[in-house]
């Protein structure tokens, strides 16, 4: 959520940002944001003027009282009950103009970072880099839904029979390559510095308000209405929540934390080709790594969470590339968005498999998420987060890179977790 002070005092740089992102009608929603918080000072203000007479005239009634003045003391009282009556209905008004004001912040997203540009849709990403060579399969190649019916490792049916499309049964080798991919990833981030945790995959409605899937993504979320619970679209939810209304020491920073954990998504509206078999379901696993730091370094570490991401899709031997959202293909929350894609040989197109984002004090401001510095001051922190890896597009590209007539090899780095070298 944006901070009204840096709108009014940077409202020029937040406007460009939010055209950048092609948000409709950018120039009323901050004047109305403006109008709102001049409402609720002006509000303030002659609420606190009503409460310091109210003050004034409490002294004089018990001083004309200790004079044995009591009806003089009686004739003012008057005043006071009336000014209790308005110090409440200014009261009121203050607090249905913070609420709208509030309700309003909700539906403006963050301010794209300076390097972000301009664009409308995914077609304007800039390509950072591409790493790795893209294998020749020929024209034995079979796209992984293909493969996956061939090799019995993953039913479909099944899962459309026990809840619906979307919802996959891995089996017998399938089930152990999952396996087997969460345990890498895990054990990867702990190399690396990262605590684990093994957060709920449901959480409450001020989760969902904190991280900003709420109000924006509502509707892709499944929602148990009895409790009023949505479970996650990502590990990033839970993680993030658990800093919610803290203040942290500086000397905590950053705090590097990784989970694994399933997510769902109802992807309403998702059809054809390009959502076939793996590419898009509405139960996966992932695994998520999750900053908390310092503002003058939160940059420093989205480079290092990039170049991690990297390592991995190394290890397993993928082609990928690197690219750099522009402002309207950036989720809701972001300041700066990098994809990594790999590609699909069978398909011959690329799959992204990880976002990894600086939210800067966007959900901190949300979260109420801050920490303490030397001068005892508190400030927010930023937020950052990536999959590290998400695993169904990583398992399409494993299966259809590495198939030939003999069978499906894995990834080398995966033998020591599988048991096994071949589907």
């Amino acid at each position: 959520m944006l901070l009204v002070n840096h709108i009014r005092d940077q409202f020029d740089v937040v406007l460009a940002g939010l055209q950048k992102r092609n948000f409709p009608d950018a120039l009323a929603v901050l004047n109305q944001v403006l109008a709102l918080d001049d409402q609720r000072k002006t509000t303030q203000t002659q609420r606190d003027q009503l409460q310091a007479e109210s003050n004034s005239i409490s002294k004089e009634i018990g001083m004309l009282m200790k004079s044995g003045k009591r009806e003089e003391a009686e004739q003012i009282k008057a005043r006071t009950a009336q000014l209790k009556q308005e110090i409440k209905d200014l009261d009121d008004q203050n607090s249905k103009a913070e609420e709208e004001l509030k309700a309003l912040l909700y539906t403006i997203p963050n301010i794209p970072h300076s390097s972000v540009a301009s664009g409308k849709s995914a077609e304007d990403n800039e390509v950072v880099l591409e790493h790795g060579v893209i294998p020749n399969l020929g024209e034995d190649k079979l796209p992984h839904w293909e493969l996956i019916k061939k090799y019995d490792i993953i039913d479909f049916d099944l899962g459309v029979k026990i809840t619906g499309a979307g919802f996959p049964v891995y089996k017998g080798k399938g089930a152990r390559l999952q396996r087997a991919l969460i345990n890498f990833f895990l054990d990867e981030a702990l190399k690396a510095g990262f605590l684990e945790v093994q957060p709920p995959i449901l959480v409450n409605e001020d989760s969902g308000y904190g991280t900003g899937q709420l109000p924006d993504k509502e509707g892709q979320m499944y929602h148990a209405t009895a409790d009023n619970l949505y479970l996650i679209p990502t590990a990033e939810v839970p993680i993030t929540n658990l800093y919610r209304d803290v203040i942290l020491s500086e000397e905590d920073l950053p705090i590097r934390n990784v989970g694994y954990t399933p997510c769902f998504r109802r992807e309403a509206g998702s059809w054809g080709a390009h959502v076939r078999g793996l590419n898009r379901l509405h139960q996966f696993d992932k695994v998520e790594i999750v900053q908390i730091t310092h503002p003058d370094k939160s940059y420093q570490a989205l480079e290092e969470m990039i170049s991690y991401v990297q390592g991995l899709l190394q290890k397993l031997e993928l082609p990928y590339r690197v690219l750099r959202l522009c402002g309207g293909d950036m989720g809701f929350t972001s300041a700066l968005t990098y994809d990594m894609e790999v590609f699909s040989a069978a398909q011959e197109r690329w799959l992204e498999v990880s976002s990894v984002s600086n939210f800067e004090t966007y959900q901190t401001n949300r979260l109420k998420l801050r920490f303490r510095g030397e001068d005892k001051k508190t400030q927010l922190a930023h937020s950052l987060n990536g999959s590290a890896l998400a695993l169904p597009r990583i398992v399409a590209a494993i299966l259809e890179n590495n198939h030939g007539p003999d069978g499906i090899q894995m990834p080398k780095v995966l033998h020591p977790y599988l048991g096994f070298d071949k589907i």
